[in-house]
């Protein structure tokens, strides 16, 4: 704030709270963040309110499509790997609420399988392996981005099918993935910026 800028392009849920915070002036573009309105973040997409623009990174309520995806993939128990971490329960509450309206017509069941470390990980995946019928879906988060490689080797080694988030890791070597393209989003929120300023 002390650099008093002209416009602020912030990520994630826990940034954009601290900017909007801090300002409620400057203009602030999120480029890319989970379900805003839900999260309280702003008023409705169409007509965010305040000083908050930008683009949504996933609808929590696109949990029906992943789900989908998850049944073509294999068969119909799948686990959520969730990480444990105080201050990110509520994004991720809301996506694994958004399972539960996945319509009766797509037999995919989803639970909750909370992990804090690679440990955990390799547990929790080493579990649904042993278990017949099950799957994993990894969410959209900075955890499973940063362990994406360890979570792509286990569903393989463990021969598991598994629905991604993000594009970026089926080019890695994952079987599937639901989810935007976070390249196209990050380019757009330079349109957002360019509008502001112009």
């Amino acid at each position: 704030m002390a650099l008093a800028p002209d416009v602020i392009v912030a990520h994630t849920t826990l940034v954009i709270r601290a900017v909007r915070q801090a300002t409620s002036s400057i203009p602030i573009v999120m480029a890319g963040v989970n379900d805003p309105v839900e999260q309280g973040l702003v008023s409705s997409l169409a007509h965010p309110g305040g000083n908050i623009t930008g683009s949504m990174f996933i609808d929590f309520q696109n949990g029906g499509e992943m789900a989908g995806d998850a049944q073509r993939g294999g068969p119909g128990r799948f686990s959520c790997c969730t990480h444990v971490q105080p201050g990110h329960g509520p994004p991720i509450l809301l996506y694994l609420r958004s399972f539960e309206t996945v319509p009766r017509s797509i037999a995919v069941e989803v639970t909750a399988a909370p992990v804090r470390d690679p440990a955990e990980i390799e547990a929790a995946i080493a579990k649904l392996g042993r278990e017949p019928g099950g799957g994993l879906i990894v969410p959209p988060d900075g955890f499973a981005t940063v362990h994406r490689h360890l979570f792509i080797r286990l569903t393989q080694q463990h021969r598991l099918p598994a629905v991604y988030a993000f594009r970026t890791y089926v080019a890695e070597g994952a079987l599937m993935s639901y989810g935007p393209d976070v390249y196209d989003l990050f380019r757009r929120s330079a349109s957002y910026v360019h509008r502001i300023l112009k």
